[in-house]
């Protein structure tokens, strides 16, 4: 039986100004660890995880769940178990342990909002897309993050995702559902500023690398001739 074809709607360009603004906030964005206190108005909150919803799935699984932590307590509780693991990380690191120990990762206590994305469960059925590339609910998760991301910036807020923690812990603390999975604690609010480059670049602990080593073309390997003789 045959399908009628997609619909299909004219795709209006943007204006210079408006892809200038998408290109800012990609620029511009960063991962944030000093807030600023303060609130996020509701209807902003609802425009930044309609942003987050809005991203490309595989297959149109759309794996992201949200879990939005409003009591205090359960704050504490979360950022203990980030502590814990901040700790274990610095171990793990060898002779970078004393520098990590002094960098700032988080904000879980200063940001005003505090959201868990999580991974649902149920996600082995979804074949399409993920026989072979089972990760990519994941990647699909992470488009979402992103959106999100991007739009806090063009609203004036800061977001930082933070990734320290045993998320057995996390998920047997907010009680998923077996087969979930949480992924990222994301520090969302107002901020006095942003890092004028990403804050581990100023703290010295990694550089940015050059794109011309990373874009090849046929092979892996075989220099990109697009961007032959580029300055970055």
């Amino acid at each position: 039986m045959e399908r009628d074809p997609v619909t299909l709607v004219p795709a209006e360009p943007f204006s210079a100004a408006d892809v200038a603004a998408v290109y800012r906030a990609i620029a511009e964005r960063r991962d944030m660890r000093h807030f600023a206190g303060g609130q996020v108005a509701p209807e902003v909150l609802r425009r930044l995880l309609q942003a987050a919803h809005h991203a490309p799935s595989v297959g149109f699984m759309q794996p992201w769940r949200f879990i939005r932590i409003t009591q205090a307590a359960r704050r504490q509780q979360l950022h203990g178990l980030v502590e814990l693991e901040r700790v274990q990380t610095a171990r793990a690191l060898g002779e970078r342990e004393d520098d990590f120990m002094r960098l700032k990762v988080e904000g879980l206590l200063e940001a005003a909002e505090l959201l868990v994305v999580c991974l649902a469960d149920g996600r082995e059925r979804h074949v399409f897309g993920r026989r072979t590339l089972p990760q990519m609910d994941l990647a699909s998760a992470a488009c979402a993050i992103q959106n999100l991301w991007l739009a806090a910036r063009a609203e004036g807020l800061g977001m930082g995702w933070v990734s320290l923690f045993e998320p057995t812990a996390v998920a047997h603390l907010l009680h998923l559902p077996a087969g979930a999975e949480p992924i990222a604690l994301l520090c969302l609010g107002p901020v006095q500023g942003y890092y004028a480059e990403p804050m581990l670049v100023q703290e010295g602990w990694a550089q940015r690398k050059a794109l011309t080593g990373l874009v090849f073309d046929d092979r892996w390997g075989q220099g990109a001739s697009l961007l032959a003789g580029a300055s970055e």
